[in-house]
């Protein structure tokens, strides 16, 4: 009988028992479910063309609620008291200083919640937890923070194109503020848009295009057929049931603590050990596949996460998509691996922090990331050996990538190997973010004999390291956002036929900004 604990309803506890999972895990999931019911009933039903912003802002606020309370109870009320204290914030405090103060009282909030959760209360007694939807509105309260800041205190010229797209030029009212932050399509597992797309979403811009006038200067809107969301929240579905299933099967067939057993360690060879190491992060990995597909799907089944359309005239649903698991499962460089992973995240922490950051902003990052993550000591092991695993990546590629660019047989020969390291590389790194304490991991790392962070040192050691302009080649040199592939949208973006991004960059005033960075 699954007996874990739960701070929510336990209305579902025959079911949990049934199917054997954890009661805060069926929560999450039926409630998942039923905001995905919720969406196509909010998109067929409350439509922007049929309901005004007002009443969308309402009931998709309320539902997020509820949600909440059902899976968190009395815990949901932090999501309340963090909106609402950081809004006050905004308010009292004013433009020019209000970023600072929110991002240290969002941040630090979240931190005394984690560190309570598990110092306090038993520690991880819970396999769903109340700060997992705080991170998410962490990262939108902060984010929001900075882009109120860069559209009403700092000049456009100062502005990356990134910043200038996504700067708000009006402070948000508290309805829109509350909706944004706990609205029911991304309370429970995000992922985290930018505030000015979701407020395009509830008004109903998302599929105005804007173009020039006669004269040049005129601006004239027009709206063009909405495209149907339905294909892409089936394909999503069908991945969702595909990952469900291999975490259900072959995830408890291969679990990661297997990997400091004392006598495999003893008696596994070294290649045994390598290929263990491989196949039981790559079985980690569908429980996040599960949960952020299925929060993807909820959002585009509402009618939210269009991009625009590409040359051929198809829709592309991946606006807020938080993950690309073809390009994770076949990365041939820790960046590739990075860019593709927790997209939303890495997005995040690229425009709050190391676009900001006047000094080592990679290793600023990748502290924030820590932090952010919670309080678990094996979070912090993962994040400072990500720190050097980057920096060790980053030189190697420099160094040595343009040798194996001559043929064809040679590029192929490198993108094997560096697939290969690449995936132990990975799975030695996170080894601590799924064993949480400090003894296990510290045993793991033991048992390999610290070899990849020696190597890495060595690397960084022996191998010259090209100094970069973060002014020039900020996007390139961003070890956790997905720079060139931004880049490259927010390039190509101009030439689609039709963009809700583009179109509503095109436009000064607030009703019709929206972000020109897409997707990362």
């Amino acid at each position: 009988m699954a007996t874990t604990s739960t701070t929510g309803s336990t209305l579902l506890q025959p079911l949990s028992n049934a199917v054997q999972l954890p009661i805060d895990q069926v929560n999450f999931v039926v409630c998942q479910l039923f905001a995905l019911l919720a969406a196509i009933w909010f998109r067929t039903y409350l439509h922007s063309s049929k309901t005004s912003s007002f009443i969308r802002h309402i009931v998709a606020t309320l539902l997020g609620l509820y949600l909440a309370l059902f899976c968190f109870g009395w815990y949901a009320l932090h999501f309340l008291v963090q909106s609402g204290i950081s809004y006050c914030i905004m308010i009292i405090i004013g433009v020019e200083s209000m970023h600072k103060y929110c991002f240290v009282f969002a941040l630090g909030y979240l931190t005394v919640c984690q560190i309570t959760r598990v110092y306090i209360f038993d520690y991880g007694q819970y396999s769903a937890d109340f700060s997992g939807p705080m991170m998410i509105i962490t990262q939108k309260i902060t984010s929001l923070a900075y882009e109120i800041h860069d559209g009403m205190v700092r000049k456009d010229e100062e502005l990356t194109p990134s910043q200038r797209g996504l700067a708000v030029r009006r402070m948000p009212s508290l309805l829109e503020y509350v909706s944004y932050n706990c609205n029911f399509m991304g309370i429970l597992a995000g992922p985290l848009c930018s505030y000015k797309d979701y407020i395009t979403f509830i008004e109903g811009r998302s599929y105005h295009m804007t173009q020039s006038g006669e004269n040049g200067k005129e601006e004239v809107q027009y709206e063009r057929t909405e495209p149907s969301p339905n294909e892409s929240v089936v394909q999503k579905l069908l991945v969702c049931g595909l990952s469900l299933l291999v975490h259900l099967t072959i995830s408890n067939m291969l679990p990661v603590e297997y990997n400091i057993d004392e006598r495999f360690q003893a008696t596994a060879s070294w290649p045994t050990k390598i290929t263990y190491l491989y196949m039981s992060l790559l079985a980690a990995r569908p429980k996040y596949y599960f949960a952020w597909t299925l929060a993807d799907a909820i959002n585009n089944a509402a009618g939210f996460g269009f991009r625009g359309y590409d040359r051929n005239g198809a829709a592309h649903w991946d606006l807020i998509s938080n993950l690309r698991i073809q390009q994770i499962e076949m990365s041939t460089s820790f960046k590739m691996f990075l860019d593709n992973w927790n997209i939303q995240t890495a997005l995040w922490l690229k425009r709050v922090c190391y676009e900001r950051a006047s000094i080592s902003p990679t290793i600023q990052t990748f502290f924030l990331s820590a932090i952010w993550h919670g309080v678990y000591p094996g979070y912090y092991l993962t994040f400072l050996t990500g720190v050097l695993m980057t920096l060790a990546a980053r030189a190697m590629r420099n160094n040595f990538r343009h040798y194996f660019l001559k043929t064809p047989q040679l590029k192929l020969f490198y993108d094997i190997i560096t697939w290969a390291v690449t995936q132990i590389a990975i799975s030695y790194t996170v080894v601590p973010f799924v064993l949480l304490s400090i003894k296990p991991s510290f045993t793991f790392y033991s048992s390999w004999y610290y070899c990849l962070h020696v190597c890495s040192i060595l690397v960084l050691w022996l191998l010259p390291v090209k100094k970069t302009q973060r002014g020039k080649n900020i996007h390139e040199n961003h070890q956790l956002s997905q720079s060139r592939k931004v880049d490259e949208r927010e390039n190509s973006l101009a030439e689609d036929s039709f963009s809700t991004r583009n179109s509503i960059c095109n436009q000064n005033q607030e009703k019709a900004s929206r972000p020109s960075s897409s997707r990362q």
